[in-house]
């Protein structure tokens, strides 16, 4: 894709073709587009398909701002979720931040967050055709009085005069994710001097990043939307206490605004017997090592085994950092007794989760054939050595 396709659909042509293409179906776009070429150019009608197609994939994290957004396929790939960009930016917000540097901004999903929260930001990106469409995206939004869009190496940006920089290393390059952080773009070692430069600063990282590489003066925030673990954040300037410098933060639960559990220096619990309710942590709390903050929380619930992320307890604590759920049946690894239970039972709709068990669940659900009106879960997991079935319902938490 090039500048000149981006500046086309912005022409009042090309405005007309991005509604005339709205809502197409994949199986609509021949006829429509045959039809559209009797009265525009060519290029342009393919520019205008593929911007819908490229919206309507975007729908899923950016909702109906995406009907009025412009993408790349490597930019809707990239972009941030708009419910953890919010987050993130809320957090500058209530940390008194007004003027941001977003290095490496992409498409300028986190850049319209950021403005939303009345932050003023400078996006800076290296590619010509991404920062045409940042830059599209804040007016087409009423933000680009806001956001300042920049093509530029992020290395050679001044952030001297802002409050705060957040910097997103591309990850990925072209034969795939890039695990060396030294091969991030730009380095991770350079981000994180950025991160200190101001008076606040994060940066985004994968989510599995090792513990041991998380800097002495940073909070390390993992961030789960919906139950999936969508991004680690290093955090710089934000005076996380020694004692807790580990934040678990669960967005896209029945409350609004999210919660967040900090801590990381309790010791991991003991482990216990198989109780009445088991408690599953959101995968943000695994990440950040806070599993034994969840368990102090629920009144000193025990692992089910110790290097499994299984809580057990007599008692049923609502919590929204753990999914709960009620225990009914317990038996050893056996795929003909579960079938002949589920049977028995008329489980019909069966969720089946694993946790230390090398066994597929789509191929356990074909062998099963679960049919009948009732639900159920089955959890399969090990007790020391040993591979158990549990059998459960889940629990609905206020």
């Amino acid at each position: 894709m090039e500048t000149e396709i981006i500046d086309a659909l912005l022409t009042p042509e090309g405005r007309q073709l991005l509604a005339q293409t709205r809502g197409c179906t994949p199986g609509e776009e021949l006829a429509l587009a045959t039809r559209l070429r009797r009265d525009h150019p060519a290029e342009l009608v393919s520019a205008a398909l593929g911007q819908e197609r490229l919206r309507q994939r975007a729908r899923a994290k950016f909702g109906d701002d995406a009907e009025r957004m412009y993408f790349t396929p490597d930019g809707v790939e990239q972009a941030t979720r708009r419910t953890v960009a919010d987050w993130r930016a809320q957090r500058f917000a209530a940390l008194g931040v007004r003027r941001l540097a977003d290095l490496c901004g992409g498409i300028g999903g986190d850049a319209i967050a950021l403005a939303r929260a009345g932050i003023a930001v400078t996006a800076v990106d290296r590619d010509p055709v991404t920062c045409a469409v940042a830059a599209a995206n804040a007016a087409a939004l009423g933000l680009a009085d806001l956001v300042e869009v920049r093509c530029a190496d992020v290395t050679e940006v001044d952030t001297a005069g802002y409050d705060a920089v957040f910097t997103d290393p591309a990850r990925r390059g072209a034969r795939g994710r890039i695990f060396d952080p030294e091969a991030y773009s730009p380095p991770l070692s350079w981000a994180i001097e950025a991160g200190r430069a101001t008076r606040f600063g994060a940066l985004k990282v994968a989510p599995g990043i090792p513990h041991e590489a998380v800097p002495a003066d940073a909070e390390a925030e993992w961030v789960s939307d919906g139950g999936d673990v969508k991004e680690a954040v290093l955090w710089f300037g934000t005076g996380a206490p020694a004692d807790a410098p580990h934040r678990a933060t669960l967005l896209g639960g029945r409350l609004p605004g999210g919660h967040s559990l900090t801590g990381g220096r309790l010791p991991d619990p003991p482990a216990g017997p198989l109780r009445r309710y088991l408690y599953e942590p959101d995968g943000a709390v695994i990440r950040a090592h806070l599993v034994a903050e969840v368990a102090d929380l629920l009144g000193g619930a025990t692992l089910l085994d110790p290097h499994i992320a299984y809580l057990t307890s007599d008692r049923l604590t609502p919590t929204p950092y753990a999914a709960a759920y009620e225990i009914t049946d317990e038996l050893p690894f056996n795929v003909k007794k579960l079938k002949a239970l589920l049977r028995e039972r008329a489980v019909g709709t069966l969720v089946i989760k694993k946790r230390g068990f090398a066994v597929e669940p789509d191929e356990l659900r074909r062998k099963l054939r679960p049919q009948g009106p009732n639900a159920a879960v089955v959890l399969l997991t090990r007790i020391g050595t040993t591979p158990v079935m549990l059998l459960a319902r889940e629990l609905r938490q206020p």
